[in-house]
């Protein structure tokens, strides 16, 4: 039986292209180029008919990580997530060094709209990390 070596991770949203522009921002991924003849995914959503506008989006890994996937559903968010993606900022990074990376990149991510919960400290047996929230509210960490 083979193995299944492509992953796509799918988050449930108000604004698909809004959110995707934000993990764009956050991870470097590239958005794909909608079909051919128009002018944006948006348009391409408002040609099929009985739809409002831009459904969904998606955004591309640059290297070898996870294509991320946005849909429009119409509720809001109402609990935490069961999985949520950790944005490997300090890897390879230990105590202060590894600390101000973090600080500097939750800096840069709040800047886009994303929100700081809160810091976890290294305490001898872990390192630092750090607790955010996109634009919509989906828990994420810098880690």
């Amino acid at each position: 039986m083979p193995l299944i070596k492509n992953v796509q991770i799918t988050f449930d949203c108000a604004e698909p292209e809004r959110v995707a522009r934000f993990w764009c921002a956050v991870l470097g991924y590239d958005t794909p180029p909608p079909p051919e003849g128009f002018g944006s995914w948006g348009e391409f959503d408002r040609a099929e008919p009985g739809r409002r506008g831009a459904d969904h989006a998606a955004i591309n890994p640059v290297g070898g990580e996870p294509r991320l996937f946005f849909q429009r559903v119409p509720e809001g968010k109402v609990a935490k997530n069961r999985v949520h993606i950790d944005v490997r900022a300090g890897t390879g990074l230990v105590g202060a060094e590894r600390l101000a990376v973090l600080e500097a990149e939750c800096a840069r991510l709040v800047a886009l709209g994303a929100v700081h919960d809160y810091t976890l400290y290294a305490d001898g047996e872990n390192e630092s990390c750090i607790a955010m929230r996109d634009i919509e509210g989906n828990e994420f960490c810098l880690d």
